[in-house]
């Protein structure tokens, strides 16, 4: 067995991984950035070594820091987690290569299904179809083009190795293509460190449907359930459950056979997820993903299966001691990634700050995989991720309501979260019917109405605001009231349980942002400027994106709301801007 495994990774994942790690008697190493010194994992790891750097690119990708932290630790062995360098096959190459075990699959598994463009034609191979697209990078826009006029608009430009939908961007028509290859191409180095895209049909209404996979190094490939991720915005994932509500099992058993068909395809062992999309009682393969993945957590409330443990034990050799048969599953399972985003109007906005308080839920069937505590503060260099809730109950409408339950027990303040848009998508009627596909959350779920205030109203004499909670008692019945209170008068009275600091509005999200003050286009956000689209003297119009910004690894596009002449231009690109600052003047 393992003796100490150093996690490449950080957030959520990265505990996760150490707990594990502690609970089967194995060291853990963490590795850290200059803004991730005190961060959970690096607070409960044995070990932790320093990568340098701010960015990703400067810390967490940063393979030689990485090997440096190996050798300096003695770990022998590698848990990627999910994001950064887990499909990078030149990672895994360089770790083997130290004669450190790589807790994942082959290089030469991630070679072919790493890169989604073979990973296609590696499924074809085995005799499992895939939705219809181009199986080669993409070299220009024209090439979209032609497909678009070829298949039909909208097309789906995606990152050839990448997943989670980063770098993804989908073209409703010829004359966004341009500019949606090069949006693609950014987000997928930025998140991936490789910019190669290709483009594929855009499915009008599928669900997205993926299959557990698990196998070891001496032939046995097993799956081991289905989840549904239809649940998304901006092909993010929102909600994942387990078992797919409404899916015939006919279905799911060809579907699990043909997971293990790719999977064998390509010489794969360690556990791994296939991806189909679902449509009129059809499913395509769609890509394979060749490490965890954010939403494995159902799938071992309904198994049984500590995954994480699984992916130790068949990285140190071991058999899977059952068989395909043997694997049980029971109840329902549903989790819900807690985003740093501001869901306002449907925008999803990110929200990087810091947790001035983080409450967290409890109870029977309730599980809470999370990367920070209060206090910790959520950067805007990193995804966005602050913990995932999920829960079990024996069928879907308990786990449902048991998740409203334990959503409305976490309290997070000092950043806007994705709970209240969790909490409107599992209310939905067409939610709990199981009524929905990948495009509900943006074409039908009606946000407009749903606004996060994290602003400190104006004061008159310019005193500064806090948020503080207040109890009191009326007719003998306890209410918690929040309420904006000057700071001076709270000169040494110690903070309510609901305490929380003053941050700005933030607005913004869907990857578009408009803002704009008497002429001043002003950024929501702290964030850099990837991309700036006027000059001085340009004429602009209402709505016209006149930069783009990059915040915790999603673009966004920052607007303005009235029509006149550029007068400044105060950002380049690669510029650093923090919240309400004036990008562009316009006069």
């Amino acid at each position: 067995m393992l003796k100490k495994v150093l996690i490449a990774n950080r957030g959520e994942i990265a505990v996760r991984v150490i707990r594990t790690c502690r609970e089967m008697g194995i060291g853990t190493v963490a590795v850290y950035s200059d803004l991730d010194r005190d961060a959970l994992h690096v607070r409960l790891a044995d070990e932790a070594y320093a990568l340098g750097g701010q960015t990703a690119a400067e810390s967490y990708l940063n393979t030689e820091a990485i090997l440096d932290a190996i050798e300096k630790s003695g770990a022998d062995a590698v848990h990627p987690g999910y994001g950064f360098f887990s499909e990078n096959v030149d990672f895994a190459r360089a770790i083997t290569a130290k004669g450190v075990t790589f807790i994942g699959p082959p290089p030469e598994a991630i070679e072919v299904m790493g890169d989604k463009i073979s990973s296609r034609l590696a499924a074809e191979a085995a005799g499992v179809s895939g939705v219809p697209g181009r199986s080669e990078t993409l070299s220009s826009s024209d090439e979209v083009v032609a497909f678009g006029e070829e298949y039909g608009w909208p097309v789906a430009i995606k990152a050839a190795f990448g997943g989670g939908g980063r770098g993804m961007k989908v073209v409703k028509s010829a004359d966004e293509a341009a500019e949606a290859l090069e949006s693609a191409q950014r987000e997928a180095l930025s998140y991936f460190g490789r910019d190669e895209c290709y483009v594929e049909r855009y499915l009008t209404w599928p669900r997205h449907i993926e299959m557990q996979i698990l196998a070891d190094q001496h032939g046995n490939t097993l799956w081991l359930g289905e989840r549904d991720c239809s649940a998304q915005r901006r092909h993010q994932k929102l909600i994942e459950e387990s078992p797919a509500p409404n899916f015939p099992d006919e279905v799911r058993q060809a579907m699990g056979a043909a997971a293990v068909k790719v999977s064998e395809a390509c010489g794969y062992f360690n556990a791994g997820t296939v991806e189909f999309l679902y449509q009129d009682g059809e499913f395509f393969f769609r890509e394979m993903n060749t490490r965890l993945q954010v939403e494995h957590p159902v799938t071992e409330l309904v198994t049984g299966l500590d995954l994480v443990a699984w992916q130790i034990k068949i990285a140190a050799g071991e058999a899977i001691p059952f068989t395909q048969h043997q694997v049980q599953r029971n109840g329902h399972s549903i989790e819900v990634r807690i985003n740093a985003e501001d869901p306002s109007g449907g925008r999803f906005s990110p929200s990087p700050g810091t947790l001035t308080k983080f409450s967290q839920p409890s109870g029977p069937g309730v599980r809470l995989d999370a990367g920070y505590e209060s206090g910790d503060t959520i950067s805007q260099y990193y995804d966005n991720l602050i913990g995932k809730l999920i829960v079990w109950a024996e069928d879907r409408e308990g786990a449902r309501r048991r998740m409203l339950r334990a959503l409305e027990e976490t309290q997070i303040e000092g950043v806007a979260t994705t709970i209240p848009a969790d909490v409107a998508i599992l209310s939905h009627p067409d939610f709990a019917a199981a009524n929905y596909s990948t495009k509900w959350v943006e074409e039908t779920l009606d946000l407009a109405s749903l606004e996060i205030d994290l602003a400190a109203p104006e004061s008159e004499d310019g005193a500064t605001k806090v948020l503080r909670t207040v109890t009191t008692e009326v007719g003998g019945r306890r209410y918690d009231i929040k309420m904006w209170l000057d700071e001076s008068s709270l000169a040494g009275v110690a903070a309510g349980p609901g305490a929380g600091g003053s941050k700005p509005k933030r607005r913004g999200g869907g990857g578009s942002v408009t803002t704009v003050s008497s002429g001043s286009v002003t950024v929501p956000m702290q964030g850099t400027i990837v991309k700036v689209l006027v000059e001085v003297g340009d004429e602009v119009e209402i709505g016209q994106t006149v930069c783009v910004l990059e915040a915790m690894k999603m673009e966004n596009a920052i607007n303005t709301t009235v029509s006149g002449t550029v007068k400044e231009v105060r950002v380049a690109a690669g510029d650093s801007v923090t919240g309400n600052d004036v990008v562009i003047v316009i006069e």
